[in-house]
């Protein structure tokens, strides 16, 4: 099936016909000028993911984390004051883990930083 590519001039003349949504499927194709031109003209774009075609997909960042066992076994037990030092354990495993695989390349302020937010999340503390 034919593919079907829509400049920016194309977005402005749809926008002065009154249309208003551009349902974006496999067999269309914008270009980032039309892109841009659409969202300026505050027209919608329908599609299953709201990214730009130059975008690159990430999944990692896109799609939501999996519980995994290892999460599952930390918050096995609710945390309470005693847990505090099983929690410590856990951070300084987790820390010394990731720097084995990374070497000197980690900020090792930055990797605390993220340990201890994940931790807060999953409500260690």
């Amino acid at each position: 099936m034919a593919k079907t590519f829509y400049t920016e001039r194309d977005i402005e003349d749809l926008f002065r016909q009154g249309v208003m949504t551009v349902t974006l499927t496999d067999d269309i194709v914008m270009t980032d000028l039309a892109y841009e031109k659409a969202r300026k003209l505050e027209m919608k774009l329908a599609q299953a993911e709201d990214t730009p075609p130059a975008a690159p997909i990430r999944p990692y960042i896109n799609t939501p984390a999996k519980t995994t066992s290892a999460r599952s076994a930390v918050t096995s037990a609710p945390c309470n004051c005693g847990d505090a030092s099983r929690v410590d354990a856990i951070k300084v495993k987790v820390h010394e883990t990731v720097k084995a695989r990374l070497g000197s390349n980690v900020d090792e302020g930055m990797l605390d930083a993220v340990i201890d937010r994940v931790a807060k999340d999953l409500g260690l503390g």
